[in-house]
């Protein structure tokens, strides 16, 4: 996330309209893939902010093997998030106004490692068993996903 820690050096926490991307990523047995956020403590999609350079499929995919460990494959478009609904105070003060491009992808691979300092935890959910305590952004994409 260089790019936006670069302008929270100039701006601090003023908000910031922030481009980024998020996965739903399945595995064989159409479990939808999370991580438990070590900043607000709840469970997420793998999503982040996009780089200079980087097209947001490219910011999906980095961001899914960064946050999990995992190698997905197929990103594919399937849908646009942005408005009030989608600004959002981190725990230290940041604010954003959040565009999150959400792609589908699938992956083979099981092996499962959290990034230290950003996730605590990842783990497959059954859709009719996602997390209970979940971030707003990743309950929004969700319907705007048609998945609950």
């Amino acid at each position: 996330m260089g790019y936006i820690l670069n302008l929270r050096k100039k701006v601090g926490h003023q908000p910031l309209i922030s481009t980024g991307a998020a996965g739903l990523v399945y595995n064989a047995s159409a479990q939808l893939l999370f991580v438990h956020r070590s900043d607000t403590h709840l469970w997420g999609l793998p999503s982040g902010s996009k780089e200079i350079g980087e097209s947001l499929a490219e910011t999906a995919n980095r961001e899914v093997t960064e946050e999990t460990g995992v190698h997905a494959v197929n990103f594919k478009f399937k849908t646009l998030l942005s408005g009030p609904s989608m600004q959002f105070s981190y725990p230290n003060g940041d604010q954003i106004d959040a565009v999150i491009a959400v792609y589908q992808a699938f992956t083979q691979d099981n092996q499962l490692t959290p990034q230290a300092g950003e996730t605590d935890k990842v783990a497959f959910f059954d859709l009719d068993n996602l997390p209970e305590q979940m971030t707003d952004f990743s309950q929004q994409i969700l319907e705007a996903a048609e998945l609950v």
